[in-house]
């Protein structure tokens, strides 16, 4: 089923003995992953509480491999945003892009989120994230993964790579661009792509990247990080794409990092003898193998649990960041304008609803934000949150709820991001009990306690809104994630 086209280079890259071993990892069985939220949840409680069988991808701090009798997808701690399901190898990119709370962040190409939730978890709320999708179908499930995660310092956006270079100019300290490929390390997983592969879209695929590289290089701070990754094995588009991105910017370097046990160097002779291979009129090498491109990354899928994947990790020259003195300096330097935003006192729905169904501790953290309204839509933004003017903007940072005759209704975000601790009335269900099954299918269940809204969890971990009259609460979970059981 493999092209041939694709099969040949494989086998001239990799030689014959090791081309045998990679053609029989196509009859094994992928690897399955996921992720848990550190915003929910802690390592140890998450494996004590879902009884999956999980063992650490290496590479990842939050990463696990499950085991094929568990069903995560069916588990309600899916919905609860306690953790997210994603293929092993592509938890690579965002753990080598490293973000530290209090950066701010692009995800450049971000749909469907894995990526994204994983660099929001590494900034522990703290921060900016920009998560920027140009398809505008794929924004829409990048903003619902956010949501679900928990996620309150990300703004999630619809636009181009250019668009976003004239919006925010010299911005963001760290940048992944998870760019558009071929998809060949993902032929096991997605038959379609198989389809859709020819040498001439491999080409097309690199000339993507380098415009798309390109925008990002002048969005980055001087001494910002950028990561580029793929799940491809096509060197036009892996260390051909950085050679090029570096030819054109010799003020960015190749950082060398640590491998995980399987992982492999980048091939210098594959750019100068693979590029543009077998593809109809192709291009000269214009820019030579980049210095440093065997500390780029491959994953293979027959040397390590996971799909095929490159990763490349990129500094611009200029201070260190992580001195907290020289990188004030530097912002000092790349001044951006503001959005106009509200404060607390100047939004009494939400006053009234916080009081009434927040604790304390949960009002003061209200009380020193900053807010949006869309129409009568309210936000929690992020601090200094740059202006959006003239983007198209799908969550500016946390949903809190819609206006309805001069009261607020919480938001199904807000749910997911707050903790049982941090409202006056939860009601905790238990997973192994059928009522959680209902709740998520949308029925009214019986249940005990004051009147008002309840913040409805399950194990402790938040899934939803329920409205207590009497002894029935009444259901608010969305009605388009509503699941039917059998």
């Amino acid at each position: 089923m493999l092209p041939e086209d694709f099969c040949e280079r494989m086998r001239q890259m990799l030689g014959e003995q090791e081309y045998q071993a990679f053609l029989q990892s196509y009859d094994q069985n992928r690897y399955q992953g996921l992720r848990w939220n550190p915003l929910k949840t802690t390592q140890d409680a998450f494996a004590q509480r879902s009884g999956f069988h999980l063992k650490p991808v290496p590479w990842s701090p939050y990463g696990c491999y499950y085991a094929s009798e568990d069903t995560p997808g069916k588990h309600p701690y899916h919905d609860a945003g306690v953790y997210y399901m994603q293929e092993p190898s592509a938890m690579a990119p965002a753990a080598y892009l490293a973000a530290q709370p209090g950066e701010r962040v692009l995800d450049l190409c971000a749909a469907p989120g894995g990526k994204s939730t994983q660099i929001a978890a590494d900034l522990r709320g703290e921060g900016l994230l920009v998560a920027n999708e140009i398809h505008p179908a794929r924004a829409k499930i990048l903003s619902e993964n956010m949501e679900r995660m928990g996620i309150a310092n990300a703004v999630v956006v619809n636009g181009t790579p250019q668009q976003l270079r004239r919006q925010f100019g010299t911005f963001f300290h760290r940048i992944m661009v998870d760019a558009p490929c071929s998809g060949e390390g993902m032929f096991r997983k997605q038959e379609e792509a198989m389809e859709e592969w020819s040498p001439d879209n491999v080409r097309m695929c690199g000339e993507r990247q380098d415009e798309i590289l390109e925008e990002a290089y002048h969005m980055l701070l001087p001494g910002g990080r950028l990561v580029y990754s793929t799940c491809t094995f096509a060197p036009d588009e892996n260390e051909g794409s950085i050679s090029r991105f570096v030819g054109r910017h010799p003020d960015m370097q190749i950082e060398p990092v640590a491998k995980a046990e399987g992982m492999c160097d980048g091939n210098p002779q594959w750019y100068e003898n693979f590029a543009a291979h077998g593809c109809e009129d192709a291009p000269e090498i214009t820019y030579p193998v980049a210095p440093g491109i065997a500390d780029t990354i491959r994953l293979w899928p027959h040397r390590l649990p996971g799909e095929g994947h490159f990763v490349a990790v990129l500094r611009k020259d200029g201070p260190d960041l992580s001195d907290r003195e020289q990188r004030l300096a530097l912002e000092a330097q790349y001044p951006y304008k503001l959005e106009k935003v509200l404060s607390y006192q100047s939004c009494k729905e939400l006053q009234k609803f916080a009081e009434d169904n927040l604790t304390d501790d949960m009002c003061e953290r209200l009380q020193k934000g900053a807010f949006l309204a869309f129409g009568d839509q309210w936000y929690l933004v992020p601090p200094s949150l740059p202006s959006l003017k003239g983007l198209k903007v799908l969550r500016p940072g946390l949903h809190l709820g819609t206006l309805k005759k001069n009261r607020m209704e919480p938001s199904h975000a807000l749910a997911l991001h707050l903790h049982p601790d941090q409202v006056k009335r939860n009601t905790d269900l238990d997973s192994r009990d059928d009522t959680v099954r209902r709740y998520l299918s949308g029925e009214t269940f019986l249940a005990q306690g004051d009147a008002g809204w309840h913040l409805i969890s399950v194990d402790g971990y938040s899934l939803g809104w329920g409205k207590l009259t009497g002894t029935t609460m009444k259901n608010h979970y969305p009605k388009g994630l509503r699941k039917f059981y059998q």
